[in-house]
């Protein structure tokens, strides 16, 4: 079989304190079991010293202009992996929550041909993630979960995470169009309504070492009715 090319997408605004440190995570997990995973990291707009590290440090990048936000910058990465025929594209954070050694599990059901999507999640066996998120974000997460089950009749538990791996189907999708708002659950949602296969895989995550997130606002009540109203508009869209 042949091997297939996988592309690790790392969003980064103003990531100066971690990113140099999930690169070399990543390079070392590479030397460490002999695979080949390459890394991109998106600079989208950092006014840190982000971009400074990466030119520094010789790691492929692209740079933004200006800061699009977590979707932009995301469908930025999946149009590099589709111009240059990547067979699996991994969404990574930059901030360090994310942990190399799950990224196997992520990748395993897309060559066994189970699944298109694959989700890293922090829910379907908690014993595994100490780090939960907060209790207002786990609030507003399975409200978004209820959500996604009335829309597209699955349940998706960690409907935020950014740990996600697809295939070339899924980056064509991406690539082509990718929400700037609330990105992970739409996208998960309309790859639903299309009929595509997702899974969700267990995954540990550690809390944000430093840098920004970019979800701010979820004690925002007009954040919340945004984004279920977003979700509840992809259910009534119609998809071939």
């Amino acid at each position: 079989m042949k091997k297939k090319k996988i592309l690790i997408v790392i969003p980064a605004y103003n990531e100066e304190e971690s990113i140099l440190k999930v690169y070399q995570s990543i390079v070392s997990y590479n030397e460490k079991n002999k695979t080949n995973y390459d890394v991109l990291v998106i600079n989208d707009g950092s006014t840190d010293q982000t971009e400074q590290i990466l030119l520094d440090h010789h790691i492929t990048y692209v740079t933004l202009v200006h800061n699009l936000g977590i979707g932009g910058a995301v469908q930025t990465g999946y149009k590099y992996a589709y111009e240059h025929g990547y067979d699996i594209a991994i969404q990574f954070d930059g901030d360090g929550q994310h942990n190399i050694e799950f990224v196997s599990a992520l990748v395993e059901p897309i060559v066994s041909g189970k699944a298109n999507f694959v989700i890293g999640s922090r829910f379907i066996d908690k014993s595994m993630s100490k780090f939960q998120s907060t209790k207002a974000r786990q609030i507003g997460i399975r409200l978004i979960s209820l959500m996604m089950k009335l829309v597209t009749h699955k349940r998706i538990y960690d409907t935020t995470s950014g740990m996600r791996a697809s295939d070339t189907q899924i980056i064509k999708e991406f690539a082509h169009n990718y929400p700037l708002e609330y990105p992970e659950p739409i996208t998960t949602t309309e790859i639903l309504k299309k009929g595509y296969q997702v899974m969700e895989v267990p995954v540990a995550m550690n809390e944000r070492k430093g840098g920004i997130s970019s979800i701010r606002s979820w004690k925002n009540a007009y954040y919340m009715i945004n984004v279920l109203l977003s979700i509840l508009m992809v259910g009534v869209r119609r998809y071939k």
